[in-house]
């Protein structure tokens, strides 16, 4: 069973703490106070008492006789000590007379039986006479007891007085200080009603609200908020890189379905005509048998090509056989690429950015993989630029790292074209046929995976007819060789 405690608000469980705190605090300052005043009200009446008896004790044993002059004389005096009464005994305990001021009636005073009962030379003594205290001490005179008593009224009622006084007060005061203590924790629990809300927000599926600046960033409440408002960005990113992940994967898996489908069906649709007896001269069966073989090409081909992106997302280095080489070689074969596929492009090798004469380009690196994204932006220059387009292949150190350019002169691309064309099955004109062989999209993709599995990147400077340069920038071999 829950505590009842747990089931109340902060604020209110902090204000119950805080108001019994205060009650308990105010209770003890109040019985401290009224135990002082009481024990200084006795010692001073006690002081006034021994003085008195020490005084009283001088006078002959049995009293003041009754009319003698020095009793008027001392009535003064019991007054100014607080109306005390005296009274005389023998050596055998026997009252031999007594004084009281005058303004204590008879009937009030202490029996003197419980006086008698006083020690003599004993410390000062409590004694009740109806419903009223009094303070009694007793001394020896050379005859007999002197006894000293005062009514302690005066003191009780100050006492009382006090305590109310004190009640009053504090009942008042804790009041007051409960109010104000519910008004200051109000406040101060604002910035967490406020955390509150944005994480309802939040939790109502609006990730990007974040907790306002509520305190100075060096208090509790302020180191909260900003510790909360990091968390809710790595949040809110990782949604988001979800969310961009699945539709990615989404696309991949349409476009998977659709290249994959594309060969099959055309494989399919072979076999069925032959099925059906629809190839009835062998030229004909021979022309089906080369589509099938190359749709079976294509298809290897596809499937050769995403599983080496699978495994250069899941292990890139794993992928990779490095040795020293120079980026010269990859150009000057690129050069004879370029010659073989199209004679009439005029072909240029400089440097980077077009500088004269190429230089070393030191790297450690897999040479064959190199080729393959070499190779892939040799094609991607020749099929999509018009014949004759000339061409630059660039390479040398540019900033302390080698660069492989292959840059060509021809319609170049959209900002938007740009921004997609090393993404996986993206073709920057998808209205284009479908011949056998086409790339499917993925040649770029796998050349700037490979690129940054070397520790470099892939990248490409275009416009809209003004040609399209794709740049291999590598880690120089000295620099690579330090990271293995």
């Amino acid at each position: 069973m829950r505590h009842p405690l747990r089931r109340m608000s902060l604020r209110t469980r902090l204000l119950l703490i805080t108001a019994g705190l205060l009650l308990a605090g105010l209770t003890l300052i109040s019985a401290v106070v009224s135990d002082s005043l009481e024990s200084y009200q006795l010692d001073r009446i006690d002081t006034q008492l021994r003085g008195f008896t020490e005084l009283i004790a001088r006078v002959p044993s049995g009293g003041l006789p009754a009319g003698d002059p020095r009793t008027k004389s001392l009535d003064p005096a019991l007054d100014l000590i607080g109306a005390p009464y005296v009274l005389y005994l023998d050596a055998n305990g026997a009252v031999t007379g007594g004084i009281h001021s005058s303004r204590l009636a008879a009937e009030t005073l202490p029996s003197p039986e419980d006086l008698r009962s006083l020690p003599v030379h004993g410390a000062p003594a409590d004694l009740r006479a109806g419903s009223q205290r009094w303070r009694a001490v007793a001394a020896p005179t050379p005859g007999g007891t002197v006894i000293a008593a005062a009514p302690l009224a005066e003191a009780d009622a100050l006492i009382s007085r006090l305590r109310l006084s004190s009640v009053l007060t504090g009942s008042a005061l804790l009041v007051l200080l409960t109010g104000a203590g519910w008004l200051a924790l109000r406040g101060g629990l604002r910035p967490l009603r406020r955390i509150e809300h944005t994480a309802a927000a939040i939790a109502g599926g609006d990730l990007s609200r974040r907790v306002p600046g509520i305190a100075a960033p060096g208090t509790e409440i302020g180191r909260l908020a900003v510790s909360l408002n990091t968390m809710l960005g790595q949040l809110e990113r990782a949604f988001a890189d979800r969310t961009a992940s699945e539709a990615r994967m989404r696309t991949f898996v349409a476009d998977v379905s659709h290249e994959l489908r594309t060969p099959l069906f055309g494989i399919k649709g072979t076999a069925e005509l032959y099925r059906m007896g629809a190839l009835a001269e062998q030229s004909d069966v021979d022309e089906a048998m080369h589509r099938i073989d190359r749709e079976a090409v294509r298809l290897a081909a596809l499937t050769e090509d995403l599983l080496l992106l699978a495994q250069l997302d899941e292990a890139p280095e794993a992928q990779l056989d490095r040795a020293p080489m120079d980026l010269r070689t990859l150009a000057g074969d690129a050069r004879h690429s370029l010659r073989a596929l199209d004679p009439s492009r005029p072909i240029e090798l400089t440097g980077p950015g077009g500088e004269v004469t190429p230089g070393p380009a030191p790297v450690y690196g897999d040479e064959a993989r190199l080729r393959q994204v070499v190779t892939n932006l040799v094609g991607n220059a020749v099929a999509h630029t018009p014949p004759g387009t000339a061409v630059r292949v660039g390479v040398g150190t540019a900033d302390g790292w080698a660069v492989l350019e292959v840059a060509d002169e021809g319609p170049g691309m959209t900002a938007a074209q740009a921004k997609r064309v090393f993404d996986r099955f993206y073709r920057a004109d998808r209205s284009r046929a479908r011949t056998a062989g086409a790339d499917a999209g993925l040649g770029l993709a796998i050349a700037r995976s490979l690129t940054r599995a070397h520790d470099g990147e892939l990248e490409l400077e275009t416009a809209v007819g003004e040609g399209a340069c794709f740049r291999i920038v590598l880690p120089l071999l000295e620099l690579s060789a330090d990271r293995e």
